[in-house]
């Protein structure tokens, strides 16, 4: 092949930048994030501490399941009231990979055309996403109110020996109003 012609060269520049990119995207993928040492079943209890300082005593558990194209994250909480009342809660969101490495889409309901895609926070739904940073997964759900406010919940769900350490915090307009920190068996 001969080299000393302008096109010719810029042709094979851009050939070879293409099989190097091919090549480190076939090697290094773009989601470098892996879910597998989060996978399993998780179960434990907390007391949920509240702004003004009352606490509330909560039964957890989590199942983080790998999928095809992300992961699942499926959790449900009992709390125990003052009162005797009893109260759960379960959640269960399906994550896919993004175009942003380690950054995971909430896929909550399908589209017109079948995709699965998160919420609306416009019309009162959670926006949901999620990350692998380290050691750390964690679920953002950002919800706005009706006013214009907003409550954003952070879950971070930390590897340690023997399961995971769950830090939970709840922000309404930029102020804590709701934390718990425990540690989840696995099971």
């Amino acid at each position: 092949m001969r080299l000393n012609h302008p096109t010719t060269c810029l042709n094979f520049i851009i050939y070879s930048f293409a099989t190097v990119l091919w090549a480190s995207l076939a090697v290094n993928p773009l989601h470098a994030a892996d879910i597998e040492p989060f996978v399993g079943s998780y179960v434990g209890s907390a007391n949920v501490v509240d702004a003004n300082g009352t606490e509330t005593p909560r039964d957890m558990s989590v199942s983080i399941q790998e999928l095809k194209n992300g992961f699942n994250v499926s959790w449900k909480t009992t709390t125990y009231k003052l009162n005797g009342r009893v109260k759960e809660q379960a959640f269960s969101i399906d994550f896919q990979t993004s175009d942003r490495s380690d950054i995971f889409s909430a896929a909550m309901k399908r589209n017109v055309f079948g995709h699965e895609v998160p919420l609306d926070p416009m019309q009162g739904e959670p926006f949901v996403w999620g990350r692998i940073e380290g050691q750390t997964l964690t679920v953002f759900s950002l919800f706005i109110a009706e006013n214009g406010g907003y409550e954003l919940q952070q879950y971070d769900r930390t590897l340690a020996e023997g399961g995971l350490n769950l830090s939970f915090s709840r922000f309404r307009n930029g102020t804590k109003s709701r934390s718990v920190e425990t540690f989840l068996t696995k099971e």
